[in-house]
């Protein structure tokens, strides 16, 4: 039985991270408040204690603490200390922010990848394996109901067997040197890792493909580049993919293509059908039957199904985007950490990326840069 059985009423959250000009950390927030089902109550939230206490106050928190470490050992002594703590620092801290609550039996929503590099990553999946509470990695993506209807179609063999994968993630806001708080630290190989627009976004569009499909790659063979003069890290990433059973890929993800915001969009293609799936229009998704017309499935529309209703909130027709699907891995993870109150498993349907996906996510930065450097050679994540 969970050390916090009996308590009722919304999680008590803590966040490491995410104090003030900091965007993901205001996205965790709103995720986190959307349903109700989480209460903000306890941060850390800035290595700089003056603007920890300054963001805390802006956001009228009733505890500020001014590290990670204070706060985790406080918070374990409270009667009301927090049951689960939100990750939103650069990568070189997820580790050891998520090490010091696990081992104080506090839940962890971290925000991806998981660390920045695979050692650390195996570090932290040691102390997650033997620590009473649940990892929950806001692979957001995952969370659109769209999504969910495209993989529950692949699972149902509506494609038949799958032969291609195209997935990609372009942006464009790093096409020139970028001075500001959100491109330092990604620049920096000590606090992002060794991955750049791999590691930022080239996880993502990797997870999203895993989850779809549910192939394993066997093999990649990845060619990295650095286009901006100075920069230490990737900034474009085109990969080849080898998945289990035959089917082929490719994933490109880009921080300098011109014209792009948040392009990432997924098409599998099986024997039997099509299936294409884009961010910025997330409440679509096309399916094309061998030697029909194309469709247009909607969400909550005619054609989808439960796997997709059940992460919506509102009739067809009423968009649905980022903030929702984020909301939904929160929505996912207060379903399993409520459960763990009283010693039971998840609920039915319930899902969320866990510590596995990021090992995964990990494992295929460090395959990608160890590929690249072998002149796109072919490598096993």
């Amino acid at each position: 039985m969970s050390r916090f059985a009996g308590r009722e009423g919304p999680i008590r959250l803590g966040m490491v991270g995410g104090g003030s000009g900091a965007f993901i950390g205001a996205v965790h927030r709103i995720a986190a408040r959307l349903d109700g089902k989480f209460h903000l109550v306890a941060g850390a939230l800035s290595s700089t204690p003056d603007r920890a206490r300054e963001s805390a106050a802006a956001l009228g928190l009733q505890r500020s603490y001014d590290s990670f470490i204070d706060m985790a050992k406080a918070e374990a002594r409270r009667k009301d200390g927090i049951e689960a703590v939100a990750i939103v620092t650069p990568n070189h801290m997820h580790g050891p922010v998520a090490r010091e609550f696990l081992k104080r039996g506090i839940h962890v929503i971290c925000d991806k990848p998981l660390t920045a590099t695979l050692a650390e990553a195996k570090r932290l999946q040691q102390a997650a394996e033997r620590a009473e509470a649940l990892f929950i990695l806001t692979h957001n993506y995952t969370g659109y109901p769209m999504v969910r209807q495209a993989q529950a179609m692949v699972a149902a063999g509506d494609l038949g067997q799958i032969r291609v994968v195209q997935v990609e993630y372009p942006q464009g806001w790093m096409a020139t040197p970028v001075a500001n708080k959100q491109a330092e630290w990604r620049n920096d190989p000590a606090r992002s890792g060794a991955g750049g627009a791999t590691g930022d976004i080239g996880t993502h569009a990797y997870n999203l493909a895993r989850f779809v499909t549910g192939l394993r790659v066997e093999a990649l063979a990845a060619d990295l580049s650095a286009f901006v003069e100075g920069r230490q890290n990737d900034d474009n990433a085109h990969v080849l993919l080898r998945f289990e059973g035959g089917a082929r890929g490719t994933l490109w993800c880009s921080q300098v293509a011109v014209g792009h915001e948040n392009s990432l969009r997924l098409r599998v293609y099986g024997a039997k059908g099509g299936l294409e799936w884009a961010q910025e229009n997330p409440t679509e998704l096309w399916f094309t039957p061998l030697g029909e017309p194309k469709r247009l499935i909607t969400r909550m529309g005619a054609g989808a199904g439960p796997e997709a209703a059940r992460v919506s909130r509102t009739p067809s027709g009423h968009p649905e985007g980022f903030l929702e699907a984020f909301a939904n891995i929160y929505s996912e993870a207060a379903a399993a950490i409520l459960a763990h109150r009283d010693g039971k498993t998840a609920p039915e349907g319930v899902i969320f990326p866990t510590l596995a996906d990021g090992m995964e996510g990990m494992a295929f930065i460090d395959a990608c840069i160890r590929s690249s450097r072998r002149n796109a050679a072919w490598v096993t994540p």
